[in-house]
């Protein structure tokens, strides 16, 4: 049984809130970077990553999509994970009285409505969690954080505005990762297929390589492009299905799939997450 789960930033963090939810019985390691968090997995010193790999008011983690292909592992599980934005000051600090609020650029930009009406001005900080600590530290009660309500109990701030974000749909996506694939799993939501490939270069390549997904009734959930090896002419796909590759319309639909491609690496498969739907 795996007992310590990585995951990129400090603790406090929203991917350390994943690890909460998703793993609470893991122990939850901090890494500077994503790529820390992967080696740290790769090594054996922890036993699962939490990556971040999309939100629902973002957009997409930038570098993930880079860094999955070459990771050496592979997806068992997804979780999606509501994204609660919270304003902390130091004990005694009152919300009329702040004039900064520090957080990574993500976040502000997820507060903008808030922090205008309250005529709050925005300070780029590393991350969330370490804002959080940078705040306690300095003891201002003119200088707040935005972050979780983790990131407050661990470094002793207080609550001045809860669940300040502009959409109150604000969802995070992550990619459990683990050193070996699961494929025996069945999970009652369904299952998610996700992989990578590179069209060939010929006329309308990609519109033929997705065509065996619609004949075979297969439901393709995300598809990305994006630039590999610095060449504007070089474009790699991201794919999430729905559907075990051991199914008969599954298996038919990436053996078409080939046909277009000059490679395709599969990721993972993995029971879908209840509140993908």
């Amino acid at each position: 049984m795996p007992d310590r789960i990585a995951f990129q930033g400090e603790l406090g963090a929203y991917s350390h809130q994943a690890c909460r939810e998703a793993r609470p019985d893991l122990e939850a390691i901090p890494c500077a970077t994503f790529e820390d968090t992967i080696e740290t997995v790769r090594k054996g010193q922890a036993d699962l990553a939490m990556l971040p790999v999309e939100n629902s008011t973002y957009g997409r983690v930038a570098d993930i999509h880079h860094l999955l292909p070459s990771s050496g592992l592979n997806i068992v599980d997804e979780a999606f994970v509501r994204v609660h934005i919270n304003l902390l000051g130091v004990p005694g600090a009152r919300l009329d009285y702040v004039e900064s609020a520090m957080s990574h650029t993500v976040l502000l930009g997820q507060c903008r409505d808030f922090l205008r009406s309250k005529g709050i001005r925005p300070v780029t900080g590393a991350d969330t969690a370490g804002s959080a600590q940078h705040v306690a530290k300095l003891g201002d009660p003119k200088q707040a954080a935005l972050a979780s309500e983790l990131a407050g109990e661990i470094y002793g701030l207080q609550v001045l505005a809860r669940h300040i974000e502009d959409y109150d749909n604000n969802t995070t996506r992550f990619l459990i990762m683990a050193r070996e694939p699961d494929f025996k799993r069945r999970g009652k939501h369904g299952m998610i297929t996700s992989f990578v490939f590179r069209v060939r270069n010929i006329p309308a390549a990609l519109y033929k390589a997705m065509g065996g997904f619609a004949t075979n009734g297969v439901n393709m959930t995300k598809l990305e492009s994006y630039m590999v090896d610095g060449v504007f002419s070089a474009t790699q796909f991201y794919a999430d299905i729905e559907g075990h590759p051991d199914d008969r319309n599954v298996q038919l639909a990436l053996e078409e799939l080939q046909f277009f491609t000059t490679h395709m690496t599969l990721l993972g498969v993995y029971p879908a997450d209840a509140r993908r739907h």
